[in-house]
């Protein structure tokens, strides 16, 4: 854009306006919309009257992976088509709140760099990212911060951690995180680590070790979100015994509908309801049908096979990854597995115990009508497509978040914090 359309274009994202402008601009993306989904004006205004809360994008790791400084070189106000995400396709998504994840994760541990300094410098990234687009973003560190910056037409931004590696066993690196803005943390990822099972690699611990109830309970004083994403059944289940808080999965998906391993089994879904936590549904497709949960395990071996490789570069890694995926594509769905999803879980939880975490940019593709962060309306008008009322819509869409992150907060108050 040009400095004045710049500026102009700025205008409108502060008084909300930016969608339907945006709605307008002739682009060259691939957006080609089918027939049996249109967006409606009535599901249009029910998702721009929502605060749509995103539990989870790897931006910063995208942005990271091009260098330090490319954050410099970078205009998120322009269409990157290398991305899921930018500027112009969150205001057209209607993205109220967005949780930007740092990559903490043993897996990201190449050529001597530790998960704790790169966690730190996407963490840092985050920070630059949101200075340097003040009239859009935001920092949130709180549920009334996330409503506060939302009314003034601003994209609430907050932290997460992805992998509770990098806190390298120490619960002063944890309270450092929270310090610098981390509001929720991935116990692990792929990995099983020193004080937690994953749900991707062989079971060490029956769940969390001693020092992982001490790590659960730590973030329970401060106010952080526990996140049972990528963690075994057993881990997911210890957490729930000893949280004192409501937890989330940040990007997880119900096990009933696709068994792969790091979706959520019904009983952790049903006990998630009695901590009042939510399950933010993600919108891989290896995650969303039992013909995409059968090509993950191949996935992540080869993942370990290329890092097992002192010659590889984190970028080659990720370069060859996204090539596996092009290679061996998940089968194809569309908006309608992730409503599936959804329905599912408000019928084995309670509808107050879902929402949305799409783990954009750390996905190859999103079904169809969610193919970036520009097509969140859809999962409104599909909602609303089945009958759902706008007060349900906007629980879904964020509202269930909301409330779980600010009785966490509170929990941490009474807890001493």
């Amino acid at each position: 854009m040009k400095e004045f359309d710049r500026r102009y274009f700025l205008k409108l994202a502060t008084a909300g306006l930016a969608g339907p402008i945006l709605g307008k601009i002739s682009r060259s993306t691939p957006m080609a919309e089918k027939k049996e989904i249109v967006l409606t004006d009535n599901a249009l205004r029910i998702h721009r009257a929502a605060i749509v809360v995103d539990g989870h994008n790897d931006l910063p790791f995208r942005i990271r992976l091009k260098g330090l400084s490319s954050l410099e070189h970078l205009d998120l106000m322009t269409y990157q088509p290398d991305f899921q995400t930018d500027i112009p396709r969150l205001l057209k998504g209607g993205v109220g709140a967005q949780f930007w994840v740092a990559d903490g994760s043993q897996a990201k541990c190449i050529k001597g760099r530790s998960g704790l300094g790169i966690c730190l410098e996407e963490i840092d990234l985050i920070h630059r990212m949101v200075e340097k687009y003040p009239a859009v973003f935001e920092m949130a560190y709180t549920a009334d911060d996330i409503v506060r910056i939302r009314a003034k037409g601003k994209i609430a931004s907050l932290i997460g951690v992805e992998g509770g590696a990098a806190i390298e066993n120490s619960l002063a690196v944890l309270r450092s995180f929270f310090r610098l803005g981390a509001r929720y943390m991935t116990l692990t990822w792929r990995d099983t680590i020193d004080w937690v099972d994953s749900a991707t690699d062989l079971g060490r611990h029956g769940g969390l070790t001693e020092f992982g109830e001490h790590v659960v309970l730590e973030m329970n004083r401060l106010g952080m979100l526990v996140d049972i994403s990528h963690v075994s059944p057993d881990a997911m289940r210890d957490v729930l015994r000893i949280s004192r808080a409501p937890i989330i999965a940040s990007h997880s998906s119900a096990y009933r509908l696709a068994s792969t391993d790091r979706n959520v089994p019904d009983d952790v879904l049903r006990s998630m309801a009695g901590k009042g936590g939510v399950i933010m549904v993600d919108f891989d497709p290896g995650s969303l049908t039992q013909e995409g949960a059968k090509t993950v395990r191949p996935f992540w071996d080869y993942m370990r096979k290329l890092e097992q490789d002192p010659t590889l570069t984190e970028e080659k890694v990720w370069e060859l990854a996204m090539k596996w995926d092009k290679e061996h594509p998940y089968p194809k769905c569309s908006v309608e597995k992730v409503v599936d999803h959804i329905e599912y879980i408000a019928k084995t939880a309670g509808p107050d115990h879902v929402g949305l975490g799409s783990d954009f940019d750390g996905i190859a593709f999103g079904p169809s009508k969610l193919e970036d962060v520009s097509y969140f309306p859809y999962i409104t008008q599909v909602l609303l497509d089945r009958g759902y009322g706008e007060r349900e819509i906007h629980k879904i869409l964020g509202g269930n978040f909301l409330r779980a992150f600010r009785t966490a907060q509170e929990a941490a108050a009474n807890l001493g914090r």
